[in-house]
């Protein structure tokens, strides 16, 4: 492969995806034997996971690189990264399952949702309240992950913080969903 392929496999946004959908396996790994350096080492894997969710929608639309695969493998690839990361977080004792349950739930009825909307050839795409769910998400899972003390900082209070806050915007945003759409879902 030349230099000009290699960086053009790179960026390519389904790369992305597909990098996202790898790390997830390897997060759980690391999980699996919570210490510093795995519990460090796990958030970091999930932080540049998470930024190329930001990337591979930016380049696909940027280059007209949107495919059918992208379309679906991207947000099958966000719920795996969040969904096993959280799961995981519960069975560390670090976050409250009932949490985990409600996100997770949500991110499937809403998935279920976008499937109907999809079919009735209707916009599907995030809404802000949905990127800001996003968001508080990845900001809430990452310190949870990171969860020792470093330098006397405690990321499982900053954590916590924002995972109060996912999960108002996880409640509100699907709420938000079903109320637009419940004309499809009456028949």
């Amino acid at each position: 492969m030349k230099n000009g392929q290699i960086n053009s496999l790179l960026t390519h946004p389904n790369t992305l995806t597909l990098f996202r959908i790898v790390s997830v396996p390897i997060i759980v790994v690391l999980l699996m034997v919570p210490n510093r350096f795995t519990a460090l080492l796990a958030g970091l894997i999930f932080s540049a996971a998470a930024i190329t969710d930001y990337f591979d929608g930016y380049l696909a639309r940027r280059y007209g690189l949107v495919s059918n695969l992208g379309k679906v493998m991207d947000p099958v690839a966000d719920k795996l990264l969040v969904s096993c990361s959280l799961i995981m977080l519960t069975a560390l004792g670090w976050m409250p399952a009932w949490i985990a349950c409600i996100i997770i739930g949500r991110e499937l009825a809403v998935t279920g949702l976008r499937n109907i909307i999809a079919q009735n050839k209707q916009d599907v795409s995030a809404s802000s309240l949905g990127k800001y769910k996003t968001g508080f998400q990845i900001a809430a899972i990452i310190p949870l992950m990171f969860h020792y003390p470093v330098f006397g900082l405690d990321f499982q209070i900053v954590g916590r913080f924002f995972l109060w806050g996912a999960l108002l915007f996880t409640v509100w945003s699907g709420a938000d969903y079903f109320l637009r759409f419940r004309k499809l879902l009456r028949g």
